[in-house]
C-alpha cells in the first residue's frame, strides 16, 4: 500500500527567475591595509554571470507591457558582450530573435558564448569614433533599420536602464547593509548600474558618497567635471564594459560625486589580486573597481567607520584569454612591471 502525498517540488520555473538578490560578501584580505569595511555586491551570481541580467529582463518587460514587442519579434543591441549574453537568454525563454553588434574588443570568450547562446552576431571595430558607419552603435541602428519586426535597446540611452537598478540593485543593497552603507563605488560604462543603484541610495541618505569608476581613454571624467565632451580625451584602452567615447544619456552625472580614473594594467593585475586573496574568480570591470578603490584609500577617502560597497559587475569566466591569460598578460607588457612570481609556472609531469 503506497501512501500518495502531494508535494510541491520545489524548483524555479525558469532561469529568469533567479535574477537578482545577488550576495554582499565581505572583503578581507585585499583590504586589510585600509580604514573601513569593505563588500562586494557580486553580480556573478546571476544566472547570466553579470549584472546586465537586470537590465536585460526588466527592459524587455517594459517593452511587452507597452505591446512594443510580440512574439516573433527580433531584439537587437549595441554591446561589449555582458548585456548581449543577457538578452540572448531572456530572448530563449521569451521567444524572441537576438541580433547583436559588439566590439571587436569584447574577448572571444564572451563573443563565443553570444553564439553559443543563439544569438546572431555581427564583430565591429573597436577604435573608430562612435559616429563612423562601422562603429557598434550605428551597426545596431542600421540592422534595427533593416529587420522588420525589430526593437533595438539602445541601452546608452534607455532610461529603463537606470530603472531597472533603481528597483532592483539599489534596494537590495540598502536591505544588506541595513542602511549602514557610506559609500558606493561602480564602474560607469552606459551609466546604468552607477545611476540607478545611486538614485535609490541617496533617496534613502543624501550622505552615501557615489564614487565612480573610469578608463583612461574615456571621456566620462572629465564630462563629469566640466560638463564638456573633449575627443582629446578619446584614445584605446583594452578594459571592457567601462568608459565611453561618447556621453551615454543613461548616466546621470549630477548624481555621483566623484570619478576615479584607473590604468588597464593595475586594474588587470587587480583582477587577479581578487581571485588570489579572496577566492571569488570575478572579471576585468570587477579588477578595475577595486583599482579604484585603493586609489581612493591612498586619497583618505575611508575612515574606521566606512561601509564600502562595491559592485562587482561579472564573472571571470568572460576573461579567459584576456587577463586570466599569461600569454595575453605578457603581450600587452603587463608581466614587465611586476614581480616575475605572480606568472605561475605549470609542471608537466613525464
Amino acid at each position: 500500500m503506497y501512501l500518495h502525498m502531494k508535494e510541491e517540488i520545489k524548483a524555479f520555473n525558469n532561469v529568469l527567475e533567479l535574477i537578482g538578490n545577488t550576495p554582499l560578501i565581505k572583503l578581507n584580505a585585499i583590504t586589510k591595509e585600509f580604514e573601513g569595511n569593505f563588500y562586494a555586491k557580486v553580480e556573478a551570481f546571476n544566472p547570466g554571470h553579470s549584472t546586465k541580467d537586470r537590465i536585460a529582463l526588466y527592459i524587455i518587460e517594459e517593452a511587452e507591457k507597452k505591446g512594443i514587442l510580440t512574439p516573433g519579434d527580433t531584439i537587437i543591441e549595441t554591446t561589449s558582450g555582458n548585456t548581449g549574453f543577457s538578452l540572448a537568454m531572456v530572448s530563449i525563454i521569451k521567444g524572441y530573435s537576438c541580433i547583436l553588434a559588439v566590439s571587436s574588443k569584447s574577448s572571444k570568450d564572451k563573443i563565443d558564448m553570444l553564439r553559443t547562446m543563439g544569438a546572431k552576431v555581427y564583430v565591429c571595430p573597436a577604435h573608430v569614433s562612435a559616429d563612423d558607419e562601422r562603429s557598434y552603435y550605428n551597426v545596431a541602428k542600421r540592422l534595427h533599420e533593416e529587420t522588420k519586426g525589430s526593437v533595438y535597446i539602445n541601452q546608452y540611452f534607455n532610461e529603463l536602464n537606470i530603472d531597472a537598478h533603481y528597483k532592483t540593485t539599489g534596494p537590495e543593497i540598502w536591505e544588506q547593509t541595513q542602511g549602514k552603507i557610506t559609500h558606493l563605488v561602480a564602474c560607469s560604462g552606459t551609466g546604468g548600474t552607477i545611476s540607478g543603484t545611486a538614485k535609490f541610495l541617496k533617496e534613502q541618505n543624501p550622505n552615501i558618497k557615489i564614487l565612480g569608476v573610469d578608463a583612461f581613454g574615456s571621456v566620462l571624467k572629465k564630462y563629469h567635471e566640466t560638463k564638456e565632451f573633449d575627443a582629446a580625451e578619446i584614445y584605446p584602452y583594452r578594459i571592457e564594459g567601462l568608459g565611453k567615447n561618447l556621453i551615454p544619456t543613461a548616466t546621470d552625472f549630477d548624481i555621483i560625486d566623484t570619478f576615479m580614473k584607473v590604468t588597464d594594467e593595475e586594474s588587470a593585475h587587480t583582477t587577479r589580486e581578487i581571485a588570489r586573496k579572496e577566492g571569488l574568480f570575478v572579471g576585468y570591470t570587477s579588477g578595475a573597481v577595486m583599482q579604484a578603490i585603493k586609489q581612493f584609500a591612498e586619497e583618505g577617502e575611508f575612515d574606521e567607520n566606512s561601509n564600502v560597497i562595491a559592485i562587482f559587475p561579472d564573472h571571470g569566466s568572460r576573461y579567459m584569454s584576456k587577463v586570466f591569460s599569461d600569454d595575453w598578460m605578457n603581450e600587452q607588457g603587463f608581466f614587465d612591471s611586476i614581480n616575475a612570481e605572480e606568472v605561475q609556472k605549470i609542471e608537466f609531469i613525464k
